[in-house]
């Protein structure tokens, strides 16, 4: 079932974040992590610290740049992994979005006020 809720939602962000998103990248590729886009991957996260990325699938490409769907886990005693896509250029890293459905849902609502969306 959470697997269902983020495939809807990466279809939500994906086709809402950019009018034109569907003409200008190719989403029909494979979802496979192939062997150079791993080798990539992991050329760019080697100087991150902290947080541990494991590639899940290729969501879509457009001009050498990847949009990959991976699971983070930070570094420390019983965190739990929650999902992120992560936009890699070559071997640069442009951008990575939490998604907030499963590492956000497990909090307790904070009781003054404030949100704990952090």
């Amino acid at each position: 079932m959470k697997k269902l809720a983020v495939c809807i939602l990466l279809l939500i962000i994906l086709s809402s974040s950019a009018p034109a998103f569907a003409e200008e990248w190719d989403m029909s590729i494979s979802t496979e992590v192939t062997e150079e886009i791993q080798n990539s991957f992991d050329e760019a996260m080697e100087n991150l610290v902290g947080v541990n990325y494991t590639p899940v699938a290729v969501l879509g490409a457009q001009d050498n740049t990847y949009c990959i769907l991976c699971k983070a886990t930070v570094l420390y005693p019983e965190a739990k992994p929650y999902n992120v896509l992560v936009y890699l250029k070559g071997t640069e890293i442009q951008n990575v979005y939490e998604l907030w459905i499963e590492k956000h849902a497990e909090k307790e609502p904070a009781t003054d006020g404030t949100t704990n969306c952090a």
